[in-house]
């Protein structure tokens, strides 16, 4: 039976194995000169799992591997922290996501409307919760977005107001896709597949970013926003996930 997480698990092995410095992993160049990516051969043998288990890993097959031997091929494919958590995350030994809630509750809202600088709250797929006056002012037409296309993700890579106000959108939409992935990439969730599938369909710069695979975890940073007559202003972007409600993200810029 097809299933979305077991293809974007071998997918997502399948790119980062052909991505592979050859000398980091301290093999030489293959006979025909490349100094990057590896055989699934040489994975088995680095992570001790039969190349038997890691094709079938890679072909999407209906295989239930132990965290023991997902650990051994993070290992052998180098991958990050974050990396390591969306593989576990695919393979369903990430902790259920708390259900969606929009808009944000009461008490969310209230600590939003009390920040002085601007602030939003996003559910798990990016969904825009909530956000602040001072937010508002910084992107004034979020409040006339219609509510199924108030998504970050979707504001980003669709609004051509968000490509003149961020100073950096190249990388920033990159970055943000990195973020996206790790946090809410698991396409078994109908409403993430949903989006990811209209976003391939209405961004040429959202397809290829997600067919790159890069996944990356949250870092606080400096934001430069272009504010119209020639002004910028810079925050720096921090997250904070409230203890009663793990499944909102609060996102929050401070002046620099």
């Amino acid at each position: 039976m097809f299933d979305p997480r077991r293809q974007e698990l071998g997918a997502f092995l399948r790119s980062r194995r052909e991505r592979l410095d050859r000398a980091a992993s301290g093999l030489p160049p293959t006979s025909r000169g490349r100094t990057t990516g590896l055989r699934r051969e040489e994975v088995s043998v680095t992570s001790g799992v039969s190349i038997t288990w890691y094709t079938w890993l890679e072909q999407g097959r209906d295989i239930h591997p132990s965290r023991q031997v997902l650990t051994a091929i993070a290992d052998a494919l180098r991958l990050t922290d974050a990396e390591r958590a969306y593989v576990l995350g695919l393979a369903g030994y990430a902790r259920p996501r708390p259900a969606r809630v929009e808009p944000a509750p009461v008490h969310v809202q209230r600590l939003l409307d009390a920040l002085p600088h601007p602030a939003y709250a996003l559910t798990p797929d990016w969904g825009m919760a909530g956000w602040n006056a001072a937010y508002e002012r910084l992107y004034p037409p979020i409040a006339d977005v219609a509510p199924g296309e108030r998504n970050l993700l979707w504001l980003v890579f669709t609004d051509p107001y968000v490509r003149t106000l961020l100073d950096d959108w190249d990388v920033t939409s990159r970055r943000f896709l990195a973020e996206f992935r790790a946090e809410a990439g698991r396409l078994a969730d109908p409403s993430t597949a949903q989006l990811v599938q209209a976003l391939g369909e209405a961004s040429p710069e959202f397809r290829a970013g997600w067919e790159s695979y890069d996944v990356g975890g949250f870092q606080s940073r400096e934001r430069v926003f272009h504010v119209g007559e020639g002004r910028t202003v810079t925050f720096e972007h921090h997250q904070l996930r409230p203890s009663d409600r793990p499944d909102l993200q609060v996102v929050l810029y401070t002046p620099v």
